[in-house]
């Protein structure tokens, strides 16, 4: 009898099979984050601290992003300090990135080289665009916290002192897609 049941099991493992791989074929890929400059949960190279950082440069780190949802207006990026001491520190905001730019380059930060028609906003170190890490001296390891946003919207209407409460309350109702990635830093 199980000599029966396991040939039976194992005969419709095998037909089923190539339905499931067509399944998996046809899904859609994950839209993605990533940075050529450290991996998911790695540390930021200092290059990209801030200047208060000994060999910080302050330079925004390359971004790269893939698969977005076909109907996306536009994208929000975001980059929070997650630590505690931190209390959701805001180190960048961009918002109005075109739908099929698929990257932010090295430095493009407070330069020409942002995405045409992408707009920097206010960071938490009160300057415009990328603010890099500084966390202070020996407070440990910090996350901070890159989150790229497809919208149902061309632009987001914020004013000049948006802080992180005000770009999460322009985002409700408009989120179609979330993309991820953490880098560490701490000194």
């Amino acid at each position: 009898m199980w000599d029966s049941f396991l040939s039976n099991s194992v005969g419709l493992t095998l037909m089923t099979a190539p339905l499931i791989v067509g399944v998996v074929a046809g899904v859609a890929e994950k839209f993605s984050l990533t940075s050529q400059a450290f991996g998911h949960g790695q540390p930021i190279p200092t290059l990209y601290a801030n200047t208060g950082v000994a060999g910080g440069k302050n330079i925004s780190p390359p971004l790269l992003w893939s698969h977005p949802v076909s109907n996306a207006r536009s994208l929000a990026l975001l980059c929070v300090d997650r630590h505690p001491m931190a209390n959701n520190w805001v180190h960048w905001i961009v918002i109005d990135i075109a739908p099929q730019v698929s990257e932010i380059p090295e430095g493009a930060s407070h330069t020409g080289k942002m995405p045409q028609g992408s707009r920097e906003w206010q960071n938490t170190f009160g300057t415009i665009g990328w603010g890099g890490p500084q966390p202070p001296r020996s407070s440990g390891k910090h996350q901070y916290e890159f989150s790229l946003y497809a919208l149902n919207v061309e632009t987001l209407n914020l004013s000049a002192g948006t802080n992180l409460s005000t770009f999460n309350k322009a985002l409700e109702g408009k989120i179609l897609s979330v993309a991820k990635m953490t880098g560490t830093f701490e000194r």
